[in-house]
């Protein structure tokens, strides 16, 4: 096996970074936040510090869409599980672009691939504890990968990258005798080796071993649905009581984890607490008087709070406004709006510019004309496939294109959108305004936000049944490459019956072409030309309508310690926060 060379930090080299903001010592808490800018935090640690102790007080107003790492895929959800579930490998914590340094986490190193990518090793750490002192073994976690990948739709929220790439026939692990003897794609020559047999070449795959799905579960606490209510923990923290849907979530110290093996998380909080299902204006204002720490949605507060906050000159020094690599953006379902023509008059007839203040204007982010943002190789900003004068949209070309379709006089359709996303539902109500001038007619449907993919807009049959025919959405990228970012969301073999996250189930052979032709391309400047290409006949096909490149304005009080934007997360960096009550 000749060893590749993969760029990445290695296990104990991230505690520096927090270390260096602190000085080495000790704690530069308290007052220190009164030294903080405007923005400080998309590119610096604000108010360094490493004292520990007290509670960390989250709020969210919807619910994570699981608690369970195998069943998960809200970036929020990612970011928080690692408080509990420690995965293969991880991000560099450290502000900005920088995050997105693969890093080992469970790893004593980063994986070795054979010559064509097709086969991946990777060595655990010997000695790591689940939360009652029993050993993590490297069959936890190719039990972990089995179940969240191979379950029948018992678990219908997590990517399946492992399902797509792994040389492995499909299965149910709650009905087969033995699941890690069925899951012939995963070798585990010893307790502390995994072998990933993979069916054709896939060079950016150590992303892969960055997600929950291989954070390690015992085979023996597996519960299927029900392993939310009471993960077993192998990181810093464990479940205090079970974890109460539509309620609440706390958090207390593992005394079973082991710091040395662990830079990536300083777990300075003695106490975790999350209150579910709290209205966002609540959330916001809690957050400003100081009664919450931090919202665990990770979007920023919501419109009326940014604009209290973004004309208070007290306030500007607490306030983060970065791009989060993000693109919100409105599915055109293809299966109920079926003819292009028609989908590429709703992109003509939308107001752009109109979107854009749904999404709070210049603070929420900049007008999106193509898929990919600006941060991913292969991104073209200035590509446009629909222009208008002033971005107001071209009603000309829309019903040109309406008579196309045999639907001079429009047509009527259901957007579905997510409870509980203020900026989410004036996107809706935007666009409502923008189609009807050309006699297309929206009715908007909320669905509650944890289920949206699961169980609505993410369900095929729930789509056909209630004539879905766009839905309101964001993405983050998985990793930063165009793989990483728009696979799950346009490649028809990312479409799946629930939990589909290509939700305008776009199956369009040319684009899945260059899909498979980009993982089979070594040189990351050709896969980027791929990416480009991929872009182009997304809106082509008109399957996506971009809305904004997100920005999300943040609030940070003075008493929250280590903030900074986590480029890989898309947020703030929630294993590096402590507070200082001063």
């Amino acid at each position: 096996m000749r060893k590749r060379t993969l760029g990445f930090v290695a296990l104990g080299a991230t505690a520096s970074i927090l270390l260096s903001a602190c000085g080495g010592g000790g704690s530069a808490g308290g007052d220190s936040g009164s030294d903080a800018a405007f923005n400080q935090g998309a590119t610096e640690v604000v108010n360094p510090s490493d004292k520990a102790g007290g509670t960390l007080r989250y709020a969210i107003a919807t619910d994570f869409d699981s608690t369970d790492p195998g069943d998960t895929y809200y970036g929020f959800s990612w970011n928080f599980s690692r408080y509990y579930a420690r995965t293969l490998l991880t991000f560099t914590p450290a502000p900005g672009e920088e995050s997105t340094t693969l890093a080992t986490d469970l790893a004593a190193g980063m994986p070795e691939p054979n010559d064509d990518f097709t086969e991946w090793t990777v060595k655990i750490q010997e000695g790591l504890k689940y939360e009652d002192g029993s050993e993590i073994t490297a069959q936890d976690i190719e039990y972990a990968i089995a179940r969240s990948n191979y379950n029948g739709g018992e678990l219908p929220n997590g990517p399946r990258y492992f399902q797509q790439h792994l040389d492995q026939e499909t299965f149910n692990v709650y009905e087969v005798d033995d699941p890690l003897e069925t899951l012939t794609a995963v070798e585990t020559p010893d307790d502390h080796t995994l072998v990933f047999h993979l069916n054709s070449p896939f060079s950016e795959f150590p992303y892969v071993l960055t997600q929950p799905q291989t954070a390690p579960v015992p085979m023996e606490a597996d519960r299927g649905a029900l392993y939310k209510e009471h993960v077993v923990s192998s990181g810093p923290y464990k479940f205090d009581g079970d974890y109460e849907p539509g309620v609440k979530l706390n958090l207390v110290r593992n005394e079973h984890w082991d710091p040395e093996t662990d830079p990536i998380r300083p777990a300075l909080p003695d106490e975790v607490t999350v209150q579910i299902g709290i209205d966002q204006e609540e959330i916001d204002r809690r957050l400003v008087n100081g009664d919450i720490d931090v919202d665990l949605a990770g979007t920023g507060v919501g419109p009326a709070m940014a604009s209290t906050l973004l004309t208070d000159e007290s306030a500007q020094a607490n306030l983060d406004n970065p791009f989060s690599g993000a693109l919100r953006y409105v599915n055109i379902h293809t299966p109920i709006i079926e003819d292009v023509a028609c989908r590429q008059a709703i992109m003509y007839a939308a107001d752009r510019e109109s979107l854009h203040r749904a999404w709070g204007g210049d603070s929420g982010g900049e007008i999106a004309t193509n898929l990919l943002p600006p941060t991913i190789p292969g991104a073209n900003p200035e590509s446009d496939l629909y222009p208008s004068e002033d971005n107001k949209g071209d009603l000309d070309s829309a019903k040109a294109k309406l008579e196309e379709c045999g639907k001079a006089d429009g047509f009527s359709t259901t957007i579905a959108v997510r409870e509980g996303r203020p900026e989410d539902i004036a996107t809706a109500e935007s666009l409502q305004q923008s189609l009807k001038r050309v006699g297309i007619e929206l009715d908007i449907q909320t669905f509650p936000a944890a289920d949206f993919f699961a169980q609505y807009a993410g369900s095929r049959d729930y789509v056909r049944e209630n004539d879905i025919g766009l839905s309101v959405s964001g993405w983050s990228p998985d990793w930063a490459t165009g793989y990483g970012f728009a696979s799950k969301i346009t490649d028809g073999d990312a479409i799946q019956d629930t939990g589909n996250f290509n939700t305008s189930e776009l199956d369009d052979p040319e684009v899945n072409g260059l899909w498979d032709k980009a993982l089979e391309t070594e040189d990351p400047t050709e896969r980027a030309d791929i990416y480009e290409q991929i872009d182009t006949l997304v809106m082509e096909q008109a399957a996506i309508l971009p809305v904004v490149f997100d920005r999300a304005l943040y609030y940070r009080s003075n008493e929250l310690t280590n903030v900074y934007h986590m480029s890989a997360y898309a947020m703030y960096d929630f294993m590096a926060l402590g507070v200082d009550r001063g």
